[in-house]
């Protein structure tokens, strides 16, 4: 790899890590008594920098469709990253700027071949194995986690603090998850990630704004 081609590399990642800094993830379901957009507005005003829309709920191709429509044109509009969770093809057919897959979605080397240029590919992981194959298959970011015990997912087994730590020396844009809240976010940034996703501690908070800028300053 030229030296040319590693500094691309280099400043692609610093700018996506950047713009990942703070993801809330989110459904329709857990943004209640909000709305998914009106719960996004008031984050972003407190720093959240990308969106991920997860609907795990029974909504139809048509529904996710149409909100995530909607939210790429919001996102768009105030210059945040709109992530479609699961479904690249409805990210695609969405005007996405992303898709983020998990391990039991449609495998990350097969969805590379589909990606058009300039398409951001997400991946959990949570062990090295699974996050050097995710950085083979094309993957430009990864989300790790839980790295506390999260309500949020059912069943989430924690990544310890040392496995967090090796993931991130692969070098790519690495993302926490799980269980963050102002209070722990300090032990998360500790690990050297690039950015944290938050699910519940935006949710379900009174002041979404307020706790977004105490994730981003702990």
């Amino acid at each position: 790899m030229s030296s040319t081609t590693i500094s691309q590399r280099f400043l692609r990642d610093a700018l996506l890590a950047a713009r990942l800094r703070l993801t809330l993830v989110i459904s329709r379901r857990e943004a209640v008594p909000r709305t998914v957009k009106e719960l996004a507005a008031v984050a972003f005003d407190g720093g959240v920098t990308a969106l991920q829309l997860r609907e795990k709920d029974d909504l139809s191709d048509r529904e996710i469709f149409d909100e995530a429509s909607e939210l790429n044109d919001f996102c768009k509009s105030r210059g945040r990253l709109f992530i479609l969770n699961d479904r690249l093809d409805l990210a695609l057919a969405a005007g996405a700027d992303g898709v983020h897959l998990g391990q039991k979605d449609l495998p990350a080397s097969a969805a590379a071949r589909l990606l058009p240029p300039g398409f951001i590919m997400g991946v959990s992981v949570k062990t090295m194995a699974e996050a050097r194959k995710a950085l083979a298959d094309g993957a430009a970011y990864l989300g790790v986690g839980a790295v506390f015990p999260t309500g949020s997912k059912d069943g989430a087994d924690l990544v310890r603090p040392e496995i967090v730590r090796e993931i991130v020396t692969l070098g790519l844009p690495t993302v926490a998850i799980g269980g963050l809240t102002p209070a722990n976010a300090p032990e998360a940034w500790a690990l050297e990630v690039t950015g944290l996703a938050v699910i519940s501690a935006l949710a379900r908070a009174e002041n979404p704004c307020a706790v977004a800028a105490g994730l981003l300053n702990a």
